[in-house]
């Protein structure tokens, strides 16, 4: 007898993903403050506090932890689960992204390209290259060839080294010269107009919430809902931006804007929902 699954509807794949998404927040922006371990009921009784729902945050938890992301540990008595080494390795390298925006180059530190000829045979791995070098911020110029400041040079050899393709590829570094223009050029290498877009949504939803913060903190679970959804909204958005040099991107570039809103609601939100979430945690 053969079985067919029904199609999950795509609230339920949205809140599959919502979920997922906040569990990861969770994890490095207070379980990994927080020592790195976390209480299962606290973790399901705090993320109930932010609108998540017992099953999915298990079901979240499972994934990460098939993902070797968390192993169980029990700590006085308490059962829980600790986070492993690749995932702290991974949300620390996620941190530097997402607490400390990049620098913009100078332009004339010039530009890194990478051209590659990945044979058929080894498709998978061309496709593994092209995400590789998008998720270290390159954008796409043409036919296998990439391009990001000349300061990602190392991350492209990298990338490439990683999987075995140093005979398929060459990395160049140096400066533009036309003939067309620069800013046009880095418009339609990367989706800057959707990451300006992001910018702009979340300076426009949270700017009226940190004026509202910064004239009463607020505190207990407020502060923690609060605290995770700033985050959780956030930090996809520093992952999507290349991080180019000033004179390129339009004149009102809405990242700095943005980033200076998440620093306010921050430096009034941080403590107070750590100091909520320590309060699941076993007394020592």
């Amino acid at each position: 007898m053969t079985v067919t699954q029904t199609p999950r509807s795509g609230t339920e794949v949205y809140r599959t993903r919502k979920s997922r998404s906040s569990v990861v927040t969770f994890l490095g922006a207070v379980v990994r403050p927080l020592g790195g371990w976390t209480p299962i009921a606290g973790a399901v009784e705090l993320l109930a506090q932010c609108g998540l729902d017992d099953p999915s945050v298990r079901t979240a938890i499972h994934r990460l932890k098939r993902k070797d992301w968390l192993a169980s540990q029990s700590r006085d008595g308490v059962r829980g689960y600790a986070l492993t080494e690749a995932a702290s390795a991974t949300l620390a390298a996620g941190d530097e992204v997402i607490w400390h925006p990049r620098t913009p180059p100078d332009l004339a530190d010039g530009w890194c390209i990478v051209n590659f000829s990945v044979p058929e045979a080894k498709r998978a791995l061309r496709h593994q290259l092209r995400s590789h070098l998008a998720a270290r911020g390159f954008g796409n110029i043409g036919t296998a060839v990439w391009i990001a400041p000349a300061r990602m040079r190392a991350a492209a050899a990298s990338a490439i080294t990683d999987l075995g393709l140093e005979s398929f590829a060459t990395i160049f570094t140096g400066d533009y010269h036309g003939p067309q223009d620069l800013t046009a050029l880095v418009y339609e290498s990367w989706d800057l107009a959707a990451v300006e877009a992001d910018y702009r949504v979340f300076a426009g939803e949270y700017a009226a919430v940190a004026d509202d913060v910064e004239r009463a903190a607020p505190s207990g679970a407020e502060a923690f809902a609060q605290y995770l959804r700033v985050i959780d909204d956030w930090r996809r958005l520093p992952f999507r931006d290349p991080g180019l040099p000033r004179e390129v991107l339009a004149a009102d570039w809405p990242g700095p804007a943005a980033a200076r809103v998440l620093e306010r609601l921050v430096s009034v939100l941080e403590a107070p929902a750590l100091a909520h979430a320590a309060a699941y945690w076993p007394r020592t």
